[in-house]
């Protein structure tokens, strides 16, 4: 089971609609994943023992070894293919 944050302005709205995405993407791929939604201002004390960060605002914390990917071409549509896929190839 791989762990996932995904971090928002909020921790509600935008987290929850590319989380919701993500998993189901991950799912139809294989890949097992848990979601945890959060405010991207709480990612640097939360980021430590995820497989990955997905952002959908500026974020140049610190995360460790968690790798990161911007998940705003999530929400507009644009490009959410290759973010789909990079998301899918960190995790496996």
């Amino acid at each position: 089971m791989k762990r996932i944050l995904v971090a928002c302005g909020n921790g509600i709205a935008t987290s929850t609609v590319v989380a919701t995405k993500v998993k189901e993407y991950l799912q139809e791929h294989g890949v097992e994943v848990a979601t945890t939604q959060t405010k991207l201002m709480e990612v640097p004390g939360k980021v430590e023992g995820y497989d990955l960060l997905v952002t959908t605002g500026q974020f140049d914390g610190q995360t460790g070894n968690v790798p990161v990917v911007k998940g705003m071409a999530i929400l507009t549509g644009i490009g959410a293919d290759k973010t789909m896929e990079e998301i899918l190839n960190l995790l496996k």
